[in-house]
């Protein structure tokens, strides 16, 4: 017998053909070369953050240190349920923030939800937790969304000036989901459980060291103006030690080579077509005033290309509509509030899926797209009055 055929998802081909179509542009001069030179600045300090944060964060969870934290956590719970769930909103609001939503979406997703199932409860609204919270916790710092690191370059790149917008927005995307999880499951929260016992990591020195790297690394991620500088050389240090310690764990397939070839189509597609007056339609929801009206349509406009279109391109489309660091900051709003509704409206919310389906959470996307527009909605117009407040 002949050795079984491997198949190429229909996602991968998607992502294949979008790659063909932006080098097209690239060689035939669709895309000018000057414009493709200073994308290609712009866009390769976000690239390799990317690629390092999700190298760090792989080999973390490969050290174990974020199976030892599920452990912590379910002690810390003390038997109840609701004591948990605060645990785990904490978990995924910190990993978001300072790790980046697809951190969350691919590496805390199944943290929780085996915690959840070994505990004997519903993993259903810790899923849920952990894919919304990937998303709206994503707006708090430069570092925590691929849209952030491209505004934040148009806001002067100064993580306090952004901090100081985005807290307020922040807190709301927080605070709005997670309420309407805990009042949707308060049965399942609102029970107890027996606390189980947890087992020491296999490679004590690996645990502790990836573990120092990550302390180290947060705040640095928080207050540096180059992330990619302290990432790459968090990456660098961890696939140091795992080639000593455990080197058949370092292969290519740490680097998210399908997220990194869509994101960088569509980065080239995007400037494509503004290079060639395609989107010079949207000159009309250009916005200079910091007004509640003209805040929340901007953040309304975003949250709906993001679900139409998913939330990256959608960013860049709208991005010169957006005059002044108070405008980005509420299209950063809408593309990264509200993109909880359409399966494609974030990469994370896909790779998100892809983790529950495989650990047994059985998800319907129709009633997904319900309970996701109940709080997106209500997210995204909060949290642009609340800006409006914090700007004025």
């Amino acid at each position: 017998m002949g050795a079984p055929t491997r198949r190429i998802s229909a996602g991968t081909v998607i992502i294949l053909a979008l790659v063909a179509v932006a080098a097209v542009c690239v060689l035939t001069g669709l895309l000018p070369t000057n414009d493709a030179e200073a994308l290609g600045l712009r866009v390769a300090p976000v690239m390799g953050f990317v690629i390092a944060i999700t190298v760090v964060a792989e080999l973390a969870r490969d050290a174990a240190v974020f199976d030892v934290l599920s452990q912590h956590l379910a002690r810390w719970g003390r038997g109840w349920v609701i004591g948990l769930w605060a645990a785990v909103v904490a978990l995924a609001v910190v990993s978001t923030v300072f790790l980046s939503l697809d951190t969350t979406a691919v590496i805390v997703t199944p943290v929780v939800v085996v915690l959840a199932q070994s505990i004997g409860v519903s993993p259903l609204p810790f899923a849920l937790a952990t894919v919304w919270l990937a998303n709206t916790a994503s707006l708090a710092l430069p570092v925590s969304n691929l849209t952030n690191l491209l505004a934040a370059q148009r806001m002067g790149g100064d993580p306090g000036a952004f901090l100081a917008l985005s807290w307020a927005p922040t807190l709301v995307g927080i605070a709005i989901p997670v309420a309407i999880l805990t009042v949707a499951h308060r049965r399942t929260l609102f029970a107890a459980y027996r606390v189980p016992t947890g087992g020491a990591p296999s490679d004590r020195i690996l645990f502790w060291s990836a573990t120092g790297v990550l302390i180290v690394l947060m705040p640095l991620l928080a207050v540096m103006t180059e992330v990619w500088i302290p990432a790459t050389a968090a990456a660098c240090a961890l696939v140091v030690l795992f080639a000593v310690r455990r080197r058949h764990v370092l292969r290519l397939s740490l680097i998210p080579w399908r997220a990194l070839g869509l994101a960088g189509a569509l980065f080239v597609l995007v400037e494509t077509a503004h290079a060639q007056g395609i989107l010079g339609f949207l000159d009309a929801l250009a916005s200079s005033g910091d007004g509640p009206g003209q805040l929340l349509g901007l953040a309304a406009a975003g949250a709906v290309a993001a679900n139409g279109v998913n939330n990256l391109p959608a960013y860049l489309i709208l991005e010169p509509s957006a005059h002044g660091p108070v405008a980005l900051m509420a299209l950063l709003i809408g593309v990264n509030l509200g993109p909880l509704i359409t399966p494609w409206a974030s990469l994370a919310t896909l790779l998100w899926h892809h983790r529950v389906v495989s650990l047994g959470v059985d998800i319907r996307w129709g009633r997904f797209m319900l309970w996701g527009a109940a709080v997106a909605v209500p997210t995204v117009v909060v949290a642009a009055l609340v800006l409006s407040l914090v700007a004025g």
